[in-house]
């Protein structure tokens, strides 16, 4: 009798689970592509069947399914293109969570100072952040990388600073409509200090806008990084990267086309699954953009 009742309960939560799902209409395939990527950043050294930097110049551009060891082929010097794809996706995730956390970081702390403080403060930050997104962003963080050298640290850096403006802005607006509710006033009036009526009252209520803009900049990260290495300017030859995969192979397209086609295409896909899932997480948070 109490394994029947079990049994049931948690079908009821399952069914509970599944129900709650449909109402919020998860995004199903973009999530198990997110889900896919994070687990091969994650377990990339088990994963791998080979060493992505070892060469073997007698298996050299090995064409896609033509042998198990190499199941996706090999590129110019015998390296593994599927070993290299799942540490490219280490790459990118390890790259995207540093930049983006760095550039959060700074673009809320920016923006909620700014939109709280007003006056010169607010002019003065956000002429920088109009400054910064001035230029294009692919370009500043170009220019950043040819300053600061090759490597991991200053493409996460050109990154972080290409990415803190809008995020600066976006906080700021919200901060704007926030900061003259009534229970900000009364917190000025009871004389909360400045930085705890932030911390407590302001910050709170743009919570749900900055996992909206957080999630909706994945996408753009990963593009700026896989540029950036497709140029040239990222991380250094060899390496295993998306962008440097698809440079790589660029070179000899119609012969030797996996080299290129695999790691691009894989661009494309998780690109595309963070834009929907950033979609879907706007619509959730804020019921006025929900699609009917």
């Amino acid at each position: 009798m109490t394994t029947l009742t079990g049994e049931s309960g948690q079908a009821n939560r399952l069914s509970a689970f599944m129900e709650s799902a449909r109402e919020l209409r998860v995004p199903w395939t973009p999530a198990i592509v997110i889900v896919v990527l994070v687990f091969l950043a994650i377990f990339a050294p088990v994963l791998a069947p080979n060493d992505p930097r070892e060469t073997d110049l007698l298996n050299a551009r090995t064409p896609p399914f033509q042998t198990l060891s190499s199941p996706l082929g090999t590129d110019f010097v015998g390296r593994d293109v599927l070993s290299r794809l799942i540490y490219g996706a280490r790459t990118s995730a390890f790259i995207s969570m540093f930049a983006l956390a760095a550039g959060v970081v700074v673009g809320t702390v920016l923006g909620l100072t700014s939109g709280y403080a007003g006056r010169w403060v607010d002019t003065i930050i956000m002429r920088i952040a109009d400054a910064t997104m001035g230029f294009p962003s692919i370009l500043l963080a170009m220019i950043i990388v040819a300053i600061l050298g090759q490597g991991l640290m200053p493409i996460i850096v050109a990154v972080a600073v290409s990415t803190w403006p809008r995020i600066a802005r976006m906080i700021r607006g919200e901060v704007l409509s926030v900061k003259d509710q009534d229970f900000v006033t009364l917190a000025k009036i009871a004389g909360v200090s400045p930085a705890v009526i932030v911390w407590r009252h302001v910050f709170p209520n743009v919570l749900n806008t900055l996992m909206v803009i957080t999630s909706l900049s994945v996408a753009g990260v990963i593009l700026t990084e896989a540029s950036l290495s497709f140029l040239g300017l990222g991380l250094p030859p060899g390496d295993p990267a998306w962008g440097i995969m698809v440079a790589e192979g660029r070179v000899s397209l119609l012969k030797t086309w996996w080299i290129s086609l695999f790691p691009g295409v894989i661009i494309t896909v998780v690109v595309m699954a963070f834009n929907f899932f950033g979609d879907w997480l706007r619509d959730s948070l804020d019921p006025k953009l929900r699609r009917v």
